[in-house]
């Protein structure tokens, strides 16, 4: 029995190397989970259970447990490069069947797909059709190298200060194109089409008779959109009029075959102070057709696609997966793992809610094997190892000891 008994030891000391083999090799795998071995003792028992002098039976191994603490992350400064702060699993989908990982190494396929190096599809939900939200449905990650649609533009915010002790022009009739007929003008802002052509708004401002009052005049592309309006002022320099600070211009049909242009012109900020004319604001909320320029990826898993126009679309927002024990998870290799009975139904919701971790973009998570631990533990197995095959050494001495015996 004592063969048996040493023989259970080396049994086990060798699955504890290989245990610590398997994490040495292991050590640079991104988002790699180390584990250890687990053993139990063994005891020969009857019906009647246990006698009180029952010597034991030897050890064998229980199970080999994944232990999921957090990995140190590790910038990289590549977009689609993802690490999981806290808890949580990312969704993949390989030929269709539910597999989650650590290892956030993402790259994309021939047709745009978000896959990991083994060509699993990164899961994410979906935005709704105004891409104010995202809905429960989950869908695969695509990017596609696509213009951006150019957006008309509505309104027009302008900001300006006009002089005070100004006085009236000296020509009398308003000519864009004669600067002695106005004091100021905005110089143009781009506005874009429908199509997203430039086009070019300007606003003239005529000191009136009156104090406190201009008039405005607004051209686009050199046309006229409208009669001139009053800029009302207080004795402050405060705006009174228009009272709500907008000028809505006359449509404008551009040449480009775009649809109408509707502008409205947003002057609520602007005052009359000092002597001379500043034009602090000059946006609007239009803009062209954009190439793709980069992926980005916030803390709530959300992948936007940034345009050179500056605009930003939604693609959808990463999904993450826990489990109630992650432990019972069934490794499949290629840094995955599947759902089992022992791990407990899966549990998939947005990053940074719940129990779930925060998204890291442009940082992967490190292996959390510690290389000195591991060698320590090797250490100690060899030890194990080594007593044991002395044990069985001994018992072979012991048994030629009694064979020998005349």
């Amino acid at each position: 029995m004592g063969f048996n008994v040493s023989l259970s030891g080396i049994n086990a000391a060798n699955a504890d190397l290989n245990v610590t083999a398997n994490n040495i090799a292991n050590v640079n795998t991104t988002g790699f989970k180390e584990s250890r071995a687990e053993f139990v003792d063994l005891f020969n028992s009857t019906s009647y259970g246990l006698s009180r002098n029952a010597i034991g039976s030897g050890v064998r191994l229980s199970g080999v447990a994944q232990q999921f603490s957090q990995g140190n992350i590790d910038q990289t400064g590549r977009s689609l490069d993802m690490a999981i702060e806290g808890e949580g699993f990312f969704t993949l989908s390989m030929n269709g069947t539910r597999v989650y990982s650590r290892a956030g190494n993402f790259q994309t396929d021939k047709s745009g797909y978000v896959v990991n190096p083994q060509g699993a599809r990164l899961q994410v939900y979906a935005p709704s059709a105004d891409g104010t939200r995202f809905d429960g449905t989950l869908t695969d990650l695509q990017v596609l190298a696509t213009d951006s649609a150019p957006k008309q533009t509505g309104l027009v915010n302008l900001a300006f200060t006009l002089p005070a002790n100004a006085s009236e022009p000296t020509i009398a009739t308003f000519d864009p194109s004669n600067s002695n007929s106005y004091n100021q003008s905005t110089g143009g802002v781009t506005v874009y089409d429908s199509l997203g052509v430039s086009h070019t708004q300007t606003s003239y401002f005529v000191k009136g008779a009156n104090a406190n009052e201009w008039q405005v005049y607004n051209y686009v592309d050199g046309q006229s959109v409208g009669a001139p309006t009053t800029l009302e002022f207080s004795n402050s320099g405060a705006l009174l009029n228009p009272a709500n600070g907008q000028i809505t211009l006359d449509p404008f049909t551009p040449a480009t075959g775009a649809g109408v242009l509707n502008l409205t012109l947003d002057v609520s900020g602007s005052t009359q102070y000092g002597e001379k004319f500043a034009l602090r604001d000059t946006r609007q909320d239009g803009y062209a057709s954009g190439k793709l320029t980069e992926i980005s990826i916030d803390t709530t898993g959300v992948v936007y696609a940034r345009y050179s126009n500056g605009a930003d679309t939604a693609l959808g927002q990463v999904a993450l997966t826990n489990f109630n024990n992650p432990q019972g998870l069934q490794s499949m290799g290629n840094n995955v793992w599947t759902e089992t009975n022992a791990s407990g139904i899966a549990r998939t919701g947005a990053p940074d809610t719940s129990d779930l971790g925060q998204i890291q973009s442009g940082s992967l998570e490190a292996s959390t094997v510690d290389l000195t631990e591991q060698l320590v533990n090797m250490i100690v197995a060899q030890r194990n190892f080594q007593a044991n095959a002395q044990m069985v050494s001994t018992q072979d001495q012991i048994t030629q000891t009694v064979i020998n015996i005349r």
